[in-house]
């Protein structure tokens, strides 16, 4: 009897050991066909790795767009963390940005796991005061070129726990890029993104080359929208960009200092 319940026990601790719960949320059927291709060139098991997220935790997606990397995160969280999603307020005047809104509402009340993001206004303060254990943004900040940054990275900045993580995912510029070159092409330097980041008060504790690809040169006709999965070109070239693939990202992990 001893040696039947010890054999349970090992058991069930081997299982514990081999469960992982982030593979899990890759794995699940809840995401859409045409996204598993995208995980060749966004390496969300080991960017999220990268960024320490835990499954316990509280996380602040930012501007989560179509909800790519939202499929996986709320299945990540779903059963002991919390995913937040700051999206485009719905009173924004720009039609395209109202239905990406509405569309990934409607995204959200699709599956059960998805219905318990909280979804909030990226223009807001996004959550209480040292409130969340990590905040992500995943190929938005050439979006956010000008004041728009410094708010939402203060935003992100106060909404963050002591000791908290601020994770960037970015198609990166060449060094010495200009601010209007950034704008115009989709890419940003890293100088720019550490500068700005470190001026609101984090601390710059790691980059990683997961999300690198040195096929990419940064300049192309269409800027990043040349490659996939936009392919702006459209039938011009297109095996040529397709053979390149998705841009050259940074992967960045700051945090907020504990001693404030």
């Amino acid at each position: 009897m001893i040696k039947k319940i010890l054999l349970i026990s090992l058991l069930f601790s081997g299982y514990a050991i081999l469960a992982d719960p982030l593979r899990d949320a890759l794995d699940s059927s809840d995401r859409k066909f045409e996204n598993l291709s995208r995980d060749a060139y966004r390496n969300p098991y080991e960017t999220i790795s990268f960024f320490k997220i835990e499954p316990n935790m509280k996380v602040i997606e930012l501007s989560p767009g179509g909800g790519w990397y939202t499929e996986i995160l709320a299945n990540y969280l779903s059963e002991s963390g919390l995913l937040i999603a700051a999206h485009f307020n719905p009173e924004i005047k720009n039609n395209y940005l109202k239905r990406s809104r509405a569309n990934f509402e409607k995204m959200l009340s699709s599956k059960e796991n998805f219905k318990q993001v909280k979804l909030v206004n990226l223009d807001s303060t996004l959550a209480p005061a040292n409130s969340v254990d990590a905040v992500l943004t995943f190929r938005n900040l050439h979006n956010w070129l000008g004041p728009t940054m410094d708010d939402i990275f203060r935003n992100s900045f106060n909404a963050l726990k002591p000791g908290g993580f601020f994770g960037i995912v970015e198609h990166r510029a060449k060094p010495g890029t200009s601010i209007k070159k950034m704008k115009q092409s989709g890419y940003v330097t890293e100088m720019h993104a550490i500068e700005i980041a470190e001026s609101i008060g984090f601390k710059l504790v790691g980059k990683s080359e997961i999300n690198a690809n040195p096929n990419d040169t940064a300049d192309h006709p269409k800027g990043v929208w040349t490659l996939p999965p936009t392919l702006r070109m459209k039938d011009v070239d297109r095996a040529k960009y397709l053979q390149i693939g998705e841009s050259d990202r940074m992967t960045l992990l700051f945090t907020k200092p504990k001693n404030l």
